[in-house]
């Protein structure tokens, strides 16, 4: 069943199996990626309407701090679509410090 495309932000408390490194992943309606290898999955056109039929994997290709805040910009393997999202507390610190290196090396 699909629902109507919004624009607002739709809470949706999920939890999930990470596709990229088995993880099973506590959901709390905002998390939407993976705390050990911070891939996250092209699921929504906005946030938790469930809408894209993409399902690609999407990797982090930029770190941004923000306001004191670290925002990751993933970028859908299928089809290149990003979005931002922020990091959580439970984020893996070396995983993130890993990815950062290997952004700045490009």
């Amino acid at each position: 069943m699909h629902h109507k495309p919004t624009k607002q932000f739709q809470k949706r408390v999920e939890d999930f199996v990470c596709e990229a490194c088995g993880k099973q992943v506590e959901g709390d309606g905002y998390r939407n990626h993976c705390p050990r290898c911070l891939l996250s999955k092209h699921v929504d056109i906005f946030p938790g309407d469930r809408q894209a039929d993409c399902g690609g994997l999407m990797d982090v290709v930029d770190v941004q701090l923000e306001h004191g805040e670290y925002i990751f910009v993933h970028a859908c393997r299928r089809c290149g679509h990003q979005k931002r999202n922020r990091m959580h507390s439970d984020d893996q610190q070396d995983t993130l410090i890993a990815t950062i290196k290997k952004i700045q090396s490009r």
